[in-house]
């Protein structure tokens, strides 16, 4: 199905005039230098191609894309040549390697020149002419000295690709010999075989292209389908006959996922810890895919409008919509799929993660567009949760979330690679959110302590989103929700719960603390809390008698103490817990947050009220 939906969309891109896509036969590549020559293969001049583009707040200069006949997949010791773009081991027979390696550019030069004598000779052009009259007066031992080479050696030697160039014109754009390139495609040795993809009779693949740009993967590539080995064969099938794909069926799934993995798709693809993601619509309008990367992420568009970038009515609508969300207005979905003119395509996300010289599928998500949609809609809404702070963002994304589960202090600050997957996979289809992720925030909350210093915080607006999240959706469907009533976006002051009024609790004794002695190096939080939330019965009795201390000294410790005592009776006699259950563990923690969040909206209140008052 992957590949059938690839497949499709690459006959979309074909068919889009605002997408520059290579046809069958040829592929996209960065080209480095192209080679002027004259009639009788004289080399005139040397022309870089490079173009600078941003990298950040610089410009950066990096070989100018173009289509060119499609580059052979390369494995093995034996040297394949590519038709009219190839590095300068084969083009001219010099590489950095020659010292290490002797021999190892005369026998690609060697493979270059067989191969374009062989598609070349007999072609009525004069560009053909030219370059096989130079490949027959090239000389690779001294082609360093060569006057129009010396300046650009040491570039050349990088590897990257080289072009020739006849009378102004590429080569390799000759209308004489892109029809001889196409008659060779088309003579090649292949068997022919049903393709899985399309149904028809056609020449199978034995390789399939390579993806780029695919994160952790090889530089050179990775390959989606493949076989190497001979356990991997059947009925002594070898590479793709395995799995027959034709080869107009996998030039054109691997050429749509490079288009969607490359700068020339303007809605990029997405890194999710070890997962590179890439989402398409089964249509020509592109404004779906905007929207999608707009409510994955609602910080992703630019807060002003690019004057220099004429945008569509749908564009300019999602910047409305973004504008409204940064000022912490709900989102309105009916409007942008209304603004989207009413259409309702199939959606696709794929997500690819490395494996050796392969990629591997960690998902592979379809659904109406506007379910979809509704998906995401939905995981904002059971992250909803009182905020610390109003400058936190309304909408948590994937990634604040997967941040959040890995230490501050640590290193390497990517997640679990598994974990992205799973939660994308919970996000996109409304599905309980994995135990790993609930896992690892509880884990951090056990770890962490706070360092302001360090921007950590134990107990924070994210997570506590995250763990009544996955406590909702975990409970939704069960009969019998008894952590229901605690489950809210704000204080629920009515609630028996006993976790919950636990929390609630250790609040109030650590606020009876910073009002008896202020801020101390190791709060009753730092020392206490994991030990509170996992085994209440053995930290609860030390910290009431502790309290009794801290209520003396405070200036509104009666107050604190009156609470405290409301809290206990909430308990209805109950004995403190031994134990608390994972489940209960996270009841805890938005007790004891939803408690600190009332007070912060007491204070501004109060502040509101005083500047009132005075007005």
């Amino acid at each position: 199905m992957i590949l059938q939906a690839l497949t499709r969309y690459y006959e979309i891109l074909r068919d889009d005039p605002e997408v520059q896509i290579a046809p069958f036969g040829y592929s996209a590549a960065g080209v480095s230098f192209a080679l002027n020559i004259s009639e009788d293969g004289e080399l005139l001049d040397v022309l870089p191609l490079f173009v600078e583009v941003p990298r950040g707040k610089k410009m950066r200069e990096v070989p100018r894309t173009m289509f060119v006949p499609e580059q052979a997949k390369r494995s093995g010791s034996s040297p394949k040549a590519n038709f009219l773009c190839d590095n300068s081991a084969f083009v001219l027979g010099i590489s950095a390697k020659d010292e290490d390696k002797p021999g190892y550019s005369a026998k690609r030069f060697a493979a270059f020149k067989d191969l374009h004598t062989r598609i070349l000779s007999g072609v009525e052009s004069d560009a053909a002419r030219a370059v096989l009259a130079f490949l027959e007066k090239h000389d690779p031992a001294t082609v360093r000295e060569h006057p129009a080479i010396a300046p650009h050696v040491e570039r050349l030697l990088e590897g990257g690709n080289i072009v020739f160039m006849f009378r102004g014109n590429y080569v390799h754009e000759d209308p004489a010999i892109r029809q001889a390139w196409e008659a060779y495609k088309a003579g090649q040795d292949a068997v022919e075989m049903q393709c899985l993809v399309t149904g028809e009779v056609a020449p199978i693949a034995r390789l399939h292209p390579s993806l780029k740009r695919i994160r952790g993967a090889q530089p050179t590539g990775a390959t989606l389908v493949g076989f190497n080995l001979d356990a991997f064969t059947s009925y002594c099938r070898s590479q793709g006959l395995n799995a027959p794909v034709s080869q107009k069926a996998a030039f054109a799934y691997t050429t749509a996922l490079n288009y969607l993995l490359s700068d020339a798709n303007p809605n990029g693809h997405v890194l999710i810890g070890d997962t590179t993601v890439v989402y398409w619509a089964e249509s020509t309008n592109r404004a779906h895919e905007a929207a999608f990367a707009f409510m994955l992420n609602p910080d992703s568009l630019p807060d002003e409008e690019d004057e220099n970038k004429p945008r569509r009515g749908a564009e300019r609508a999602l910047h409305a919509i973004a504008q409204s969300a940064r000022q912490g207005k709900p989102l309105d979905l009916d409007a942008l799929l209304a603004d989207l003119g009413g259409e309702n395509p199939r959606f696709y996300v794929l997500g690819l993660a490395p494996n050796a010289a392969r990629v591997s599928v960690r998902f592979f998500i379809t659904d109406p567009f506007t379910e979809m949609m509704r998906h995401i809609m939905a995981h904002y809404q059971d992250l909803e949760i009182v905020k610390e702070h109003e400058d936190q963002p309304t909408y948590i994304s994937v990634w604040r979330i997967l941040n959040e589960t890995v230490s501050k202090k640590s290193r390497d600050k990517t997640p679990q690679p598994l974990l992205g997957g799973a939660v994308m996979r919970a996000v996109l289809t409304n599905a309980p959110y994995p135990a790993a992720l609930y896992n690892a925030i509880i884990t951090r909350v056990r770890a962490d302590m706070d360092d302001k210093e360090k921007h950590i915080s134990k107990i924070n607006y994210v997570r506590a989103a995250v763990v009544k999240a996955y406590l909702l959706r975990q409970y939704r469907h069960q009969p019998q929700n008894p952590i229901k009533e605690v489950l809210t976006m704000s204080l629920n002051e009515e609630s028996t719960y006993p976790a919950y009024v636990l929390g609630r609790l250790f609040a109030w004794l650590e606020r009876a603390q910073q009002a008896a002695i202020g801020n101390v190096n190791a709060s009753i939080k730092d020392r206490y809390f994991t030990s509170a939330s996992a085994m209440p019965a053995s930290v609860f009795p030390v910290l009431l008698r502790l309290a009794q201390h801290h209520f003396s000294k405070a200036d509104y410790g009666r107050y604190i103490e009156n609470q405290v005592e409301n809290l206990l009776a909430r308990l209805e006699g109950q004995s403190f817990p031994a134990r608390l259950t994972l489940d209960d563990q996270g009841a805890f923690i938005l007790g004891y947050y939803h408690q600190r969040a009332a007070w912060r909206q007491n204070d501004k209140d109060q502040a509101k009220e005083l500047v009132a008052a005075e007005a």
